[in-house]
């Protein structure tokens, strides 16, 4: 009778060990393709936003308050100067979209810009920092983007952006400070400051 139970324990371990080894296959083969997808996912989602903030051209310092002034000679040659450093839509890398504040000065300002790329820049009201960021990173995403904003938006812009709190502030003389701010979508935003 002792011979029988050892029979039969003998068939039944053969049997079970192919059970266990599917069950680890199995696993090993769910987690492989779980990882597959998380980096073809981070793969297909790691592009990054280019985003370049910049303050108004100059404008005549003596404009009533309230008044939407022009800009100056020196604001236009600026805003130029703008449009030669971004102009080039034939370029790699060029400008895709322009976003501006209502002011006719922020208009103006990236007008040449606009011109040359043959896009229209979008009006957005100047009430929404935050908003604005979020419009567009999630329009053009993975592209690149010009935003005109006044002195007192421009660091609440960035901030958003970058969810930085510590930019500093723009003073009333400042028409030449720019922000390119690279957001991706994985990861932190970092930014470069610097006057053109």
């Amino acid at each position: 009778m002792r011979k029988k139970r050892e029979h039969v324990s003998f068939q039944r371990r053969p049997f079970l060990m192919p059970l266990w080894l599917t069950a680890v296959a199995a696993a090993l083969l769910l987690s492989f393709t779980l990882f597959l997808v998380f980096a073809a996912w981070t793969w297909g989602t790691a592009d990054a936003t280019t985003v370049i903030v910049i303050r108004h051209a100059e404008t005549d310092p003596g404009a009533l308050a309230g008044a939407d002034p022009p800009l100056t000679p020196a604001g236009q040659a600026r805003a130029e100067l703008l449009a030669h450093m971004f102009g080039d839509a034939d370029s790699a890398g060029h400008i895709d979209a322009i976003y501006v504040l209502p002011a006719l000065r922020d208009r103006l300002t990236a007008a040449p810009l606009a011109v040359r790329l043959k896009v229209n820049a979008a009006v957005d009201p100047a009430e929404d920092a935050a908003g604005l960021a979020r419009r567009a990173l999630r329009e053009h995403s993975g592209g690149r983007v010009l935003i005109v904003a006044h002195s007192d938006t421009l660091p609440a812009i960035v901030a958003a952006l970058t969810r930085n709190t510590q930019i500093p502030k723009i003073g009333e003389d400042e028409f030449g400070t720019m922000y390119v701010v690279t957001v991706p979508r994985i990861g932190h935003a970092i930014f470069l400051r610097f006057n053109y």
